[in-house]
């Protein structure tokens, strides 16, 4: 069975993704304690609200300093919401610009909608090769957020670098946004795969059989 750490920095909606882990069979902590973070299998960064305030909160524990070192020896980590949106460079709102954990390339900025928030069940587009979406390519999935990245990562990535090039899904809420990366032992979703139904319950599948 693998040991999963949902990451308990502060930020809200955290049981949920708790239960939904449970429910796939995985071993599940709801901890901020540095040794079970680097210890787990796997570590879960749930994130709500607002991308300054979570970037406040996860480095108020010294999240980002676990996050990092987990990255740097190739242990799996998975973004969820804001979660994903932190792993970028910045963010943007309401004319503030926060620094990100800059892991891939990109801003997070307002979508470009007539309705905004983007709430509700949206298809994605995902890219062959994925492991995420394996099984669940044309299904739907639940997204409730006012902001992402309208740039590919991959793209500005390109040429620049010996490593492999992330996986990106899209979707499009009156533009084309990051729907989710896949990028070696990180991953990151902008929508709540635990609010999901039996798509999102298989997409924690398929990233829990990587772990180990």
């Amino acid at each position: 069975m693998s040991t999963v750490v949902v990451f308990d920095y502060g930020s809200g909606n955290v049981r949920s993704a708790v239960r939904a882990l449970e429910r796939i069979g995985a071993e599940v902590e709801l901890t901020a304690d540095p040794a079970a973070v680097a210890a787990a299998d796997g570590l879960v960064v749930p994130g709500v609200g607002a991308f300054a305030a979570v970037m406040d909160q996860l480095r108020a524990v010294g999240g980002d300093r676990m996050i990092e070192r987990r990255l740097a020896g190739g242990r799996p980590v998975l973004g969820i919401c804001v979660g994903l949106q932190v792993m970028f460079t910045k963010g943007t709102e309401h004319g503030v610009t926060t620094a990100g954990l800059d892991q891939w390339p990109g801003e997070v900025e307002r979508l470009r909608a007539d309705v905004v928030p983007h709430m509700g069940w949206s298809t994605v587009e995902p890219p062959e090769g994925t492991v995420l979406f394996r099984g669940v390519e044309g299904e739907r999935f639940y997204f409730v957020h006012s902001y992402g990245v309208q740039t590919d990562p991959a793209a500005a990535l390109r040429g620049d670098t010996p490593l492999r090039e992330p996986l990106v899904t899209w979707a499009e809420h009156g533009s084309r946004f990051v729907a989710a990366v896949e990028n070696g032992a990180l991953s990151a979703t902008q929508f709540h795969p635990e609010k999901s139904g039996d798509a999102g319950a298989q997409l924690l599948r398929n990233w829990v059989s990587t772990l180990g």
